[in-house]
């Protein structure tokens, strides 16, 4: 009778034994068959820097037509790529990809033109384009090359002092031209003093940063490009005296603004929070932390801009413009109106500290009709030019604000967004008192409770 009994309760065991193993190996598969099916991950990083960049996002999901992006690379190297890749392939449907060691089929890789392991080459309906490097900058920009028919021109302004777009130096352009140039534009300049005539291969002129007059056939000849339908961005500083340098009123290019909706003041915005001395910023810095609806800036809700050597200015539309603010400072904001600093140095100025508006966006009504469609203008206006410089342009969001004033100049609306993310630098950066305090701290105030410490024990026991 015991026997049986046994032989019964282990049968009950041994049946609940296998079941729970089938319930597991079931839960398994059915696991195993959602994760292969779904590919979903979380980034837990504060700057999501394994999430992809929305304008990624924006540019995959609004394929029309099929991309195959193409990776060469010995088998045993496909894992260089695969994580980032296989995030762009769960975007759409309509991306495809591809591993290709090149010497398992060497034909295939001739076909492409690829002569080294590591190339990505991005496809469709005929076009080629290589990515530089496996990052997502580099597939993202040649995914929007791809897709992107004509060529887009960004003609800067020389003769006047601005900005060099070929130097590397601190205040030149050379990192603005290289990230224009990725974004499938073309840049160039156009010496308007030698011929004040905008050539008909500019989609879009910068004014950057003049530091002496224009004469007046050059602002005669911005004026009738912009009301003629043209696109521009003029980067007007303040009118600052120093010992050293000086930037002109150019009176004549700030009456044109006006008439179009856009005083410039003869100010400086200072900072007075404070803040910008934790990213070795001065108060000369203005913060841009207030963003208005336009399309430009409609998603840097969460970002920062920094505007050295700024001017405000006061929006207003005309009978002729429609004019919108884009960007304001923190409220702890001061405008210093004494810019003639020949014979001292910047003070700071009193009263209340406030936000001003320092870069604005407006379109003027030329009343022209080209293919059924009204035919505008359009022009932004910041008041800084040391925004896009090399020294300032990493900063915050200077680069998506540089590129999204950019795209909806020349109508790429399409492409204004966040883009892909440099990887974050974690380093601290602390003030001089913070130092001090460290050092303070680590060198002086922690040895001195060890030994006091060590003393109160050594008292207690003796």
């Amino acid at each position: 009778m015991k026997i049986e009994f046994l032989k019964s309760r282990q049968a009950r065991y041994g049946a609940y034994a296998s079941t729970y193993i089938l319930v597991v190996l079931a839960i398994l598969v059915v696991v195993n068959f959602l994760a292969n099916r779904y590919n979903k991950s979380y980034d837990s990083t504060s700057n999501k820097r394994y999430s992809l960049a929305d304008q990624t996002i924006k540019v995959a999901k609004g394929l029309k037509a099929d991309v195959e992006i193409a990776y060469f690379d010995e088998t045993a190297d496909f894992s260089r790529a695969k994580d980032l890749l296989d995030r762009y392939n769960n975007l759409s449907p309509r991306i495809k990809i591809a591993y290709i060691d090149p010497f398992k089929k060497p034909t295939v890789a001739k076909q492409y033109g690829v002569t080294r392991t590591g190339t990505l080459i991005l496809s469709t309906a005929g076009k080629r384009e290589e990515a530089r490097s496996v990052s997502e900058e580099e597939i993202t920009s040649a995914l929007i090359r791809l897709l992107k028919s004509g060529v887009k021109t960004v003609c800067f302004s020389t003769g006047a002092g601005e900005h060099s777009l070929e130097e590397s130096d601190a205040p030149a352009y050379s990192s603005l031209k290289e990230l224009i140039e990725k974004n499938n534009y073309k840049t160039d300049t156009v010496n308007l003093l030698e011929k004040p005539q905008i050539p008909e291969a500019c989609t879009i002129v910068v004014v950057a940063g003049p530091r002496t007059e224009y004469p007046q056939p050059v602002v005669d000849a911005l004026k009738k490009y912009v009301e003629d339908g043209g696109r521009a961005l003029f980067l007007a500083d303040p009118p600052l005296k120093t010992p050293k340098d000086s930037v002109a009123d150019n009176a004549a290019l700030a009456k044109v603004l006006e008439d179009w909706g856009v005083k410039l003041n003869k100010d400086l915005i200072l900072d007075t929070s404070g803040i910008g001395g934790l990213y070795g910023l001065g108060p000369e810095t203005a913060l841009g932390t207030r963003y208005e609806t336009h399309p430009i800036v409609r998603e840097m809700k969460r970002t920062a801009t920094a505007f050295p050597i700024v001017r405000s200015m006061e929006p207003k539309p005309t009978d002729k413009t429609s004019v919108e603010k884009l960007v304001s400072t923190s409220r702890n904001s001061i405008a210093a109106t004494n810019l003639n600093l020949a014979s001292g140095a910047l003070a700071m100025p009193k009263g209340e500290p406030q936000s001003y508006c320092v870069a604005a966006a407006g379109t003027y009504r030329t009343g022209k009709e080209k293919d059924g469609n009204a035919v505008e203008g359009r022009f932004v206006v910041v008041g800084s030019s040391d925004f896009a410089a090399n020294y300032a342009l990493g900063f915050g969001g200077n680069r998506d604000l540089a590129m999204n004033i950019l795209n909806w100049l020349s109508s790429d609306e399409d492409l204004i967004s966040i883009r892909p993310k440099d990887p974050e630098d974690r380093r601290i950066q602390l003030t001089r008192g913070q130092m001090q305090m460290v050092r303070a701290v680590s060198q002086f105030v922690i040895p001195l409770v060890v030994i006091v410490l060590g003393i109160a024990v050594w008292w207690r026991r003796r």
